[in-house]
């Protein structure tokens, strides 16, 4: 199943994605789940699958203002340094836990959607990275028990604004100007991927291959992730992990690359899809 966020009316909805058209759950499922991040939490999976049955989906793909596929999370942790070829290309060293950081839900945008470039840095970073969104929460949750605990897998662009990222040695300020990552374009369901399923992950900017790489190559895996995070804090429905990207970021390129108004930037991954988004200026 294919689910996603969207505007319609101003007002956000969400639904399933059925090749070109959508079946919008919100008016059907109403004040039972009034947003994914609740269909989730209430596991009404089987509750959606059904209204899939009985109703015919109306609303076309194409025209549709998507959001980011959780508008409202209440955690979003992005793993840093992942794969070892972008721990390579950063001169750092390779840790015994996983690097974390955080986004903030305003710094996302959905597919389809503008990136924003800030007039405070023209420093716009693309980093490819595939997303997870957790179904059972829970705290202290054993590898082995993990994959369980996954709604859903999404494609992610954890743009940076790399000088403010670098500026000190903590990475929030670059990690989440308004606007400037991507999630979606829908969430592909978990009984759709296989757990430890390999999956590619791909980076294009203007049609030009930037990252490529497979899940297998991370060096914390998904389980160990959310095995790591949940020891913390206790992770939620509709929580994201972001899990890292590949090597090719733009800022380690010789010359570097960053992107620019106009420039149109996807990411792949084979299970799930492509998320694409244009660029432009923050109009200030």
């Amino acid at each position: 199943m294919k689910l996603i966020s969207f505007l319609l009316h101003n007002t956000a909805q969400y639904g399933i994605v059925q090749g070109d058209k959508v079946l919008n759950l919100s008016p059907i499922l109403g004040a039972q789940a009034p947003d994914l991040k609740t269909l989730i939490a209430k596991k009404l999976q089987a509750d959606a699958a059904k209204a899939l049955q009985q109703h015919q989906p109306d609303l076309n793909y194409a025209d549709l203002h998507l959001l980011p596929v959780i508008p409202n999370p209440n955690k979003i942790i992005c793993v840093g340094l992942n794969y070892g070829e972008h721990v390579r290309e950063t001169g750092r060293e390779l840790t015994e836990n996983p690097a974390l950081f955080v986004r903030m839900p305003d710094s996302q945008v959905g597919h389809g959607q503008d990136i924003v470039r800030p007039p405070e840095s023209h420093r716009l970073d693309y980093e490819g990275e595939i997303a997870i969104v957790i179904g059972e929460g829970g705290r202290r949750i054993s590898e082995a028990d993990a994959w369980k605990h996954i709604f859903g897998y999404a494609c992610y662009n954890d743009g940076s604004i790399r000088d403010w990222q670098v500026s000190t040695t903590q990475w929030t300020a670059g990690k989440n100007f308004w606007h400037t990552g991507g999630f979606g374009p829908w969430m592909v369901t978990a009984d759709e991927i296989q757990p430890n399923q390999k999956m590619s992950l791909v980076t294009r900017l203007n049609g030009q291959e930037m990252q490529r790489a497979t899940t297998d190559m991370m060096i914390h895996s998904i389980p160990r992730q959310i095995a790591y995070i949940s020891t913390f804090i206790p992770l939620q429905a509709g929580d994201v992990i972001v899990t890292g990207t590949p090597g090719g970021v733009g800022n380690k390129r010789n010359p570097q690359v960053f992107m620019k108004p106009g420039d149109v930037v996807e990411i792949e991954v084979d299970a799930i899809g492509i998320l694409r988004n244009t660029i432009r200026d923050e109009v200030v």
